[in-house]
């Protein structure tokens, strides 16, 4: 956690040149308690623009693969812990239809599901070194990617030992 995949994916999702690529978007944040109607549901109304009171799975996944055929659509699954293949495949099943270059991102902590999912190529993102995460640090607290160490001298060995406690974690800086 906090090595800045949902970042990652949020710069993809938002990005112009990517959105212009794609009839349909749809952003689901996941948990540890993966359910398919929910998923499913979120993922319908967001490509709808709808509420869907109907809470029946069958009717959920018929309305949303008409919703998707022939579009060509970008779903991000952020935060996925569920590595079960029949739940992947009962979720992914109405996306078929979906025009060819359609894509779906996932992040997850779980190398597992992203094996699962067929999530290739898979991008595991590393922590930062010490050195990018002082850089990145002394960017936010000073204003400058390049500490000088003039104006903030006495702040300088406070703020190294914070960037060493990070860890390389992107969101703990």
């Amino acid at each position: 956690g906090g090595v800045g995949k949902t970042t990652l994916a949020q710069i993809v999702y938002n990005d112009k040149e990517v959105e212009g690529r794609f009839d349909l978007k749809a952003w689901v944040c996941l948990s540890e308690e993966f359910d398919v109607l929910r998923v499913s549901k979120t993922l319908l109304e967001s490509v709808t623009s709808s509420v869907w009171e109907s809470n029946n799975l069958d009717f959920i996944r018929v309305k949303l693969k008409q919703s998707l055929k022939d579009k060509k659509f970008l779903f991000v699954l952020d935060d996925m812990w569920n590595d079960s293949y029949s739940d992947w495949h009962e979720l992914v099943t109405p996306f078929v239809d979906g025009r060819s270059g359609s894509r779906v991102i996932i992040t997850t902590r779980q190398q597992k599901v992203a094996e699962v999912t067929h999530t290739f190529p898979i991008h595991k993102l590393e922590p930062l070194s010490y050195g990018d995460c002082w850089s990145l640090l002394s960017k936010h607290a000073f204003g400058s990617e390049d500490f000088c160490g003039s104006k903030y001298a006495s702040l300088e060995a406070i703020g190294r030992k914070i960037a060493k406690k990070c860890c390389g974690l992107p969101l703990a800086l």
